[in-house]
């Protein structure tokens, strides 16, 4: 089982990232992804920046961790979770995770753990710029929920 961990501080292309996945991962009956994006909304509230940091130590050795959780819970022929860090602009992409697996509900199931434990229990700091300047951003309430279900 492949699991392609990484963090970047620079752009990536999600289509050619998740062609190169599955592709290495022709067995798998099914691949699930997910993409993570800057808004691009219009108004006073629209994100005219993000910005991600991280500690380091912790952040990449974290992220390995919860794709090995992933494989452990799951029958997965693959793993793949891709994380951007830095300044990025409305449609940048963020995250990428993408799971392989023989049967559709484990690909689905390992995506959707990967992503709850990013969006809530990462290494991240997160903030953002509108024109009303910038301001942190903190998981939700329902983040917190989402986290919960995998107990």
């Amino acid at each position: 089982m492949a699991t392609d961990v990484r963090l970047l501080d620079s752009a990536f292309d999600p289509a050619r990232e998740l062609a190169a996945f599955t592709q290495s991962h022709s067995q798998a009956g099914g691949v699930v992804s997910f993409l993570g994006q800057v808004r691009a909304e219009a108004g006073a509230q629209a994100v005219l920046e993000l910005e991600l940091t991280h500690y380091a130590p912790l952040t990449l050795p974290g992220m390995r961790d919860l794709a090995d959780s992933a494989v452990d819970r799951w029958m997965l022929d693959g793993k793949l979770i891709v994380h951007r860090s830095g300044r990025m602009g409305p449609g940048d992409p963020i995250v990428l995770v993408a799971a392989a697996a023989r049967h559709r509900r484990d690909a689905f199931a390992a995506a959707d753990f990967a992503m709850d434990h990013l969006k809530s229990r990462a290494w991240f700091w997160k903030r953002e710029r509108t024109h009303a300047g910038w301001r942190w951003i903190e998981p939700r309430e329902s983040d917190h929920a989402d986290l919960a279900r995998w107990g």
